[in-house]
Order: C-alpha cells, then sequence, then structure tokens
C-alpha cells in the first residue's frame, strides 16, 4: 500500500505524513475483516493536512462500529485503558488483576516503609516465589510519555525498599520493583533501565510481555472497551472496583446493581463474549 502525502499531527505535537501500513496494521489486530479493513483504510485515506492522530483514530472506530462491533471493541483497547483516568486509581486496579490472573496475591496503594522513608506503592504483587512493588504511571494522552526523570525517581524508590524485610506470605526482601505505564518511554529511560535492571512495562515495550500482550493473552479487557455500556454506569463500576469485563461476565447482577435493564445486561454481555 503507498503512504499517501498527508501530514498529521501526533499525540506529542510533532508532525509526520500519515502511513496507511499503520492504521490497516491496527486494523489486522482488532480482528476485523480484510474487506472491512480495506473500506476504513481506503476512506480514511481521504483525509487533510493538519489532522491528528486522534481524530483518524476517532473516524476509524466510528466507521469500524458500524460495520464490525466485534472488531470495534478490539480496535479501542488502547484508548479504553486511557479511558481508565483521570485519576489513575482505576488503572492501578486494572495492573492490580493483571497480576491476580497471573496467580499473585494483590495490595493496592500502600505505605511501605523503606530503609530511610516511607513511600506509597500502587501495586503490590506476591506469590510463593516472589515479591513485586510496581508504581504504575498512567497518562491520559497518547503522547506523553515516561522520561529519564520518571525512571530515576522510580529506581531511587526501589533502592530504598530494597533494604528492607517485609511480611507478603512469608517474611522476604523485594524481589522486583517495576514501572509500568499505559503509554510509552522515552529512549533514555528505556537506555537507563536496561543498564541498571529496571523492571519496565509501557504499551508497546519491552517487544514481548508488554502492557498490550499482558491485557491480550489474558483476555483482560477493561470495561472502558465496551460500546454498550455508557460512562455514567462505568463509573458506577469503578466505584464498586470492577475494572474487568471478566468480571461482569462472571457476576452479571452487578450489572443490575448499577441500574442497567435486561436488554442493556444482554448487548453487554454479547459484547464481552465477542471479545
Amino acid at each position: 500500500m503507498t503512504q499517501t502525502k498527508t501530514l498529521i499531527v501526533k499525540g506529542n505535537g510533532e508532525k509526520e505524513f500519515f502511513d496507511a501500513e499503520k492504521l490497516e496494521s491496527s486494523l489486522v489486530r482488532s480482528g476485523a475483516s480484510p474487506e472491512t479493513i480495506n473500506e476504513i483504510v481506503a476512506h480514511i485515506g481521504e483525509l487533510k493536512d493538519g489532522m491528528s492522530t486522534s481524530q483518524i483514530y476517532k473516524h476509524a472506530h466510528f466507521l469500524l462500529i458500524k460495520i464490525e462491533k466485534k472488531a470495534a471493541s478490539r480496535y479501542s483497547l488502547r484508548r479504553a485503558v486511557m479511558d481508565l483516568g483521570p485519576s489513575g486509581f482505576p488503572f492501578e486496579n486494572f495492573i492490580g488483576e493483571i497480576m491476580r490472573e497471573k496467580g499473585f496475591t494483590v495490595e493496592t496503594d500502600k505505605i511501605v516503609m523503606g530503609e530511610c522513608v516511607a513511600h506509597e506503592i500502587d501495586v503490590i504483587a506476591y506469590n510463593e516465589n516472589k515479591l513485586i512493588m510496581m508504581e504504575a504511571k498512567f497518562h491520559n494522552e497518547l503522547g506523553i510519555k515516561s522520561d529519564l526523570k520518571v525512571a530515576l525517581y522510580v529506581k531511587a524508590r526501589f533502592d530504598d525498599l530494597k533494604e528492607k524485610k517485609y511480611f507478603y506470605g512469608k517474611e522476604r526482601n523485594l524481589d522486583e520493583g517495576w514501572l509500568i505505564t499505559n503509554t510509552k518511554f522515552t529512549s533514555t529511560a528505556i537506555q537507563y533501565g536496561v543498564c541498571c535492571g529496571l523492571k519496565m512495562v509501557g504499551w508497546n515495550y519491552p517487544l514481548k510481555g508488554n502492557l498490550q500482550d499482558m491485557i491480550e493473552d489474558g483476555d483482560l479487557h477493561p470495561i472502558t472497551c465496551l460500546t454498550n455500556l455508557g460512562q455514567h454506569h462505568t463509573n458506577e463500576l469503578f466505584g464498586r472496583g470492577v475494572v474487568l469485563c471478566k468480571t461482569i461476565l462472571e457476576n452479571t447482577d452487578i450489572l443490575k446493581d448499577v441500574g442497567l435493564k435486561d436488554f442493556e445486561i444482554s448487548k453487554i454481555q454479547e459484547e464481552i463474549s465477542n471479545l
């Protein structure tokens, strides 16, 4: 597929030429049919200079909902994770749920004493073999990256925590400190993390085992993926600690508890099953 010469604006304000292959790849990953992909790429190809990547996404998502609603829910995954904001607390809970699915016992938003000072830890995950403490950096704009300053700050905190023993299942030291974000890292942050051994997980970093992989491999889609669930009911579910579609499927009564009608619940169940 040939690249157009239309200039678009990325989330960080930089300009680049629109690359239809990037759009095509994201649509392929959503599970859309080849016919649908060709139709949307052809339609989006008629762009004007200055359009933002966000506008392109919204337009493609709108078309996908009209043609293949099942694929639309998958296509919106990255934005759905971003919609866990703006406070960041649902994102911490979401990361906690991912770790639970991996077999860890999880605690969130805890104050833990280090060798020198106390630290507020977003997510603590432990099993028989490993104790992990995680700093969850949530950003509500795609263009914002976690930079070197963030990596330095997080590494210093974990160095202080490693000097102490804790009781999580048993008396132990901290095995791993993670910096996890829903967007990307700057190249210097990655360089530093690799050099000093800081575990860093972003939307597409590392190449394998990144946040997108963790979500898709475990079928751990956030409820913000659902096109049949409005913002009001989403916030109601957040307030009850529900962040995963899987949780709804296991206990649909919770949808009645937040005021949804039977026909609305059926649509949501079908959408989750299609994910």
